[in-house]
């Protein structure tokens, strides 16, 4: 495995509410976390997926805040007859920065596979959106040893055509399917171990200064009390939090403990 020296990268919490929350119930939780959270905050960067039906009241809500904006899908064209389906620029006119590309719950209900993936990851990027790459394996496959054919067969087909400087704006989430809902996440060294697969596998597709400056983030089944497991390794820059993300307190305390 190739050695990189280390960079400062800044950390990045992302929300993930799925299919959660109505508006009055998104307009609730934004409260409460602007009470419990400085919404100038410093050292970390904090991203809010919610449902695309909340994206204008919360892009509203967090309008002065550093807080930024995300976005669960995106659709690869600039617009068409796609019924259900919203385009990169419907999503940077609403103020996202943000989109979430490939999550494991995509794949397995929707049949995405790593053409749509890059195709998305190709759209999001052209639009000025900084994409969320999610990988990882399923239980079969881990138990098969085949967690790092998996990953890099996602990461080589989801950038393929991607170059550098384009490369620069993405950011990866290593999500074991296997640990997504299921209250059992991945040990904090193996969760580096792969971390640090990910980071040599975008060296390679992308040269090795790039692949220094993406962050790698770390999902499924993280909570307040074992995210600094995570966020303490030096090959892991943040966490794609799911339901820890849906009530106050919980993403509040999270967000603390990834600050150390």
């Amino acid at each position: 495995m190739a050695t990189f020296d280390p960079r400062p990268r800044k950390p990045i919490v992302a929300g993930n509410w799925k299919m959660f929350k109505t508006e009055a119930e998104a307009e609730v939780l934004i409260g409460q976390l602007l009470q419990r959270l400085d919404p100038l905050i410093e050292g970390i960067e904090i991203v809010l997926c919610p449902p695309f039906t909340d994206l204008p009241l919360v892009g509203k809500l967090i309008d002065g805040s550093k807080w930024h904006l995300g976005a669960q899908n995106i659709h690869w064209e600039r617009q068409g007859a796609f019924t259900g389906e919203i385009s990169p620029s419907m999503l940077v006119g609403l103020g996202c920065r943000y989109v979430i590309v490939g999550h494991s719950e995509r794949r397995a209900y929707f049949g995405e596979s790593d053409e749509t993936v890059n195709r998305k990851v190709k759209a999001a990027l052209a639009a000025g959106l900084r994409p969320i790459l999610c990988v990882g394996e399923t239980l079969a496959e881990r138990e098969q040893g085949r967690t790092e054919a998996v990953v890099e067969r996602q990461l080589s087909g989801g950038l393929d055509g991607i170059d550098q400087l384009s490369g620069v704006d993405l950011v990866a989430a290593y999500e074991p399917v296997w640990a997504i809902g299921t209250g059992v996440p991945c040990g904090a060294g193996e969760a580096e171990r792969v971390s640090g697969f990910i980071r040599e596998v975008l060296g390679r597709l992308l040269g090795d200064g790039t692949a220094e400056e993406i962050r790698i983030q770390y999902g499924g089944s993280v909570k307040p009390g074992n995210i600094a497991q995570f966020t303490s390794r030096p090959g892991i820059d943040g966490a794609l939090v799911g339901g820890a993300s849906l009530e106050a307190d919980s993403f509040a305390t999270l967000i603390r403990e990834a600050l150390g």
